[in-house]
This record gives structure tokens, sequence and C-alpha cells, in this order.
């Protein structure tokens, strides 16, 4: 059977960082490095050309920065997954890319085999955030000061089935599909339909951004983001 070949785009104002992931990530007999950009702008315009499936994004870049060439990328139909370069666990920008589509992120010192896995894993389809990560941008998210943001979270929640609440809580918590369905006694199948749906209804384009509105809106309790 064919092995999937995965379409990078590597985006960093740093030509050395842009050279050592380009070595790092082409070596990969399943990715193929289809452009690199210096910053956003460039980013945005090379997807459009070139369609990728996966852009390594770094988040502060001159022109136009990451976040904005998240956004601006997200918005598009056949987006591609967007995974976020950075120095920090769990930067306030981290959390603005996430809201903003990022399928995740990982650190620049992150072991090469882990930025290939990460590359392998959002262009199948799945977040780049294991409950560990979640927690602490769950925790920062709290600290951020929450604004508005409860109300408008609880307003978007109510458009969502009981149960489908439910699955949305199960994934704010990092569970996988296996896992939600051993805890709500359904099977992956139907989690999946669950999770395909509550994404369809508030209009989020991936588990990251379910994650973020059920904890903006109140609905994990404390021991979840410890």
């Amino acid at each position: 059977m064919a092995v999937m070949t995965i379409r990078l785009i590597i985006v960093d104002d740093d030509p050395l960082v842009r050279a050592g992931l380009s070595l790092m990530l082409g070596g990969a007999a399943d990715i193929e490095i289809v452009g690199e950009a210096a910053d956003g702008a460039q980013a945005t315009d090379l997807v459009e050309r070139l369609a990728p499936d996966v852009v390594l994004m770094d988040i502060r870049m001159p022109v136009m920065d990451g976040l904005a060439a998240t956004e601006a990328l997200r918005r598009r139909p056949g987006a591609p997954e967007v995974v976020v370069l950075t120095t920090f666990h769990a930067d306030e920008q981290v959390l603005r890319a996430m809201r903003a589509g990022a399928a995740g992120f990982v650190l620049k010192d992150t072991p090469p085999a882990e930025i290939v896995a990460a590359v392998r894993k959002v262009a199948a389809g799945d977040p780049v955030l294991s409950p560990a990560v979640t927690r602490q941008l769950m925790t920062h998210a709290a600290d951020s000061g929450p604004g508005t943001r409860k109300g408008s979270a609880g307003r978007k929640l109510s458009a969502l089935a009981e149960r489908e609440v439910e699955v949305a809580v199960a994934v704010a918590r990092g569970r996988s599909n296996a896992e939600i369905a051993a805890t709500l006694y359904m099977s992956v199948p139907t989690v999946k339909t669950h999770v395909s749906r509550i994404l369809a209804k508030l209009n989020l384009n991936n588990r990251v951004q379910i994650a973020l509105l059920a904890h903006d809106a109140g609905l994990l309790d404390d021991e979840d983001v410890t």
C-alpha cells in the first residue's frame, strides 16, 4: 500500500532554523518540504500556490507574524493544518494561535523525532497537545483573565446536546477517543461522530479549540487544570 506523502511548508525568519528543520524533516520518507518562508505574508502566498498539508509556523516574525498568518490560513477553505513553533510552553501568543485554529505546538528544542511525529500526527487529524501541556495552557488561560469569554463560551455551548457537552468536556481533559468511549460507555466511532458534530455546530477547527471553549465556559473542575 502506498504511503501518503505529507506536503510541508516551513516558516521561520531565521534561515539557520529553516535549514535545520528542512534537513531534519526532509529526511523522513513520507514528508516532502514543498516550500520555505521567512514571514507570515510569504507563507500565505506559498500556501495559495503550493497547497501543503501542514505548515510549521514560527510565531515571532517581521512583516506578518505567525499568529496573523495562522488566522488567515485557517479561514481558507481546505486550510492546511498549522503547528506552531515556539520557545515557551504556555505563552499567551501560543494560546491565541490555538484559538485561531492551530493544531498544536512544538518547542524549538524538541528532539527531531518528536517534531517529525508531530507533523505526522496533525496530518492525520490529531492535535499535538499532551494532557500535561493542555493543563498548562488551561492554567495560563485562567491566569490571563477570563474577561467576557465565559459568557460567550457558555452561549456557544448551549447549542450542543447534553451528550455532546460531555464529550466536549472529555476532549478538554485531554482524553483520546478510546478513553472517552470507555468513560462514557459508547463506541469509538460514536465518539468520532460526536466530535465532528461539535466542531460543525460550533464552527471550530479542531479538538484544541473545543478544549479552550470548554475551559472558557467553566466546565472543568480545578483538578483538571492543575
